[in-house]
């Protein structure tokens, strides 16, 4: 019997926790701040729910003690546009935490959630791979504490605890709390019409169970006899690129709206009226919305060559891009009717 302990029970977190309801001889557990009821409820209690925060290593103690994974699947992690030290505190310290749990309760693999974002600058990203260095100077607290807590979980790799990380893009699908209700915001507030660049980027979105799937295959490969996965990174994406607009309106054409017609900012003035609405924010001491981070990842190209997912995990999407788009917006339609 396998033990899994899932660490966040959120967006991916639910996913991959259904898709191991579906295999047999395996013992689940989640780990989070609070309880998923909803999810419990929707796969019939099959999965052990505890509730604690990862930055307190006595709750960590508590939850592997009473539950012994065998693997741990790390997936819990702030969203975007948050206070630099909050991602500091829950992606790098946090993490530093499970590793310490990982080997104090003889744990044998670690699956770490990573993101694409780790290697972006601003500058255009065209299937690059696993070999593109990190940034300099990263572009937001985010991706800077997920680079670092990427970095330690490899560092931590040996033969008795097997870890690797996979840097997901883009991800959307049913549950999704960020990127569709972030074009929909969009659509509510009548900006439609707005274009950032001339949609001539392409990027890489990936569908949920396509990286659900891949972290369990993942977690299959550092649990065989031949862990090639471990203490490698992996690039996870659907395998497909879409010119950025494009996706959000297919969004806004699901909820029944074209842009009648199309405002196109150039990139350089986007990124001057992000330069001001952060310097505003500043002095106000809120945290910006608009910012040049957010310019420069809608006008960037953004994808990234998943071979080495292929060849070592044996990764294939099993959702392709239009297939996602539907499901996603069919998982809208049901939210719209509860």
């Amino acid at each position: 019997m396998h033990s899994v302990l899932v660490i966040g029970s959120g967006f991916l977190g639910s996913h991959i926790i259904r898709q191991l309801c579906k295999r047999e001889q395996t013992r689940i557990a989640a780990f989070d701040l609070f309880e998923n009821e909803k999810l419990l409820q929707e796969v019939n209690h099959q999965f052990t729910m505890y509730t604690g925060d990862l930055t307190k290593n006595e709750d960590l103690d508590r939850v592997f003690s009473a539950f012994h994974p065998q693997t741990v699947i790390h997936t819990a992690s702030p969203v975007h546009n948050l206070a630099r030290d909050i991602y500091f505190q829950i992606n790098v310290s946090g993490t530093e935490n499970i590793i310490r749990a990982c080997k104090k309760h003889s744990v044998d693999a670690l699956v770490y959630t990573s993101s694409a974002g780790v290697v972006f600058n601003g500058a255009d990203l065209i299937n690059v791979n696993e070999e593109c260095p990190y940034p300099k100077v990263h572009m937001d607290g985010y991706n800077e504490s997920k680079a670092l807590a990427e970095t330690i979980v490899l560092e931590n790799n040996s033969s008795s605890l097997r870890t690797c990380a996979l840097r997901v893009a883009g991800l959307f699908g049913p549950g999704d709390r960020q990127v569709v209700p972030g074009m929909l915001s969009v659509l509510r507030n009548g900006q439609t019409k707005f274009q950032l660049g001339e949609n001539l980027n392409l990027f890489d979105f990936t569908y949920i169970e396509n990286a659900a799937h891949a972290h369990l295959l993942a977690m299959d490969n550092l649990l065989s006899n031949d862990p090639t996965a471990a203490g490698q990174v992996f690039f996870i994406t659907n395998g497909q690129v879409i010119y950025f607009w494009d996706f959000a309106r297919a969004i806004w054409a699901h909820a029944g709206h074209v842009p009648p017609f199309i405002i196109k900012f150039p990139r350089t003035l986007g990124m001057a009226m992000a330069t001001a609405a952060e310097w505003i924010c500043y002095f106000l001491r809120k945290e910006p919305g608009f910012t040049r981070f957010r310019v420069q990842f809608s006008c960037a190209n953004r994808y990234f060559d998943i071979t080495k997912a292929h060849q070592i995990l044996n990764y294939r999407p099993i959702y392709d891009l239009e297939e996602g788009i539907k499901r996603t917006l069919q998982w809208m339609d049901s939210e719209k009717n509860l």
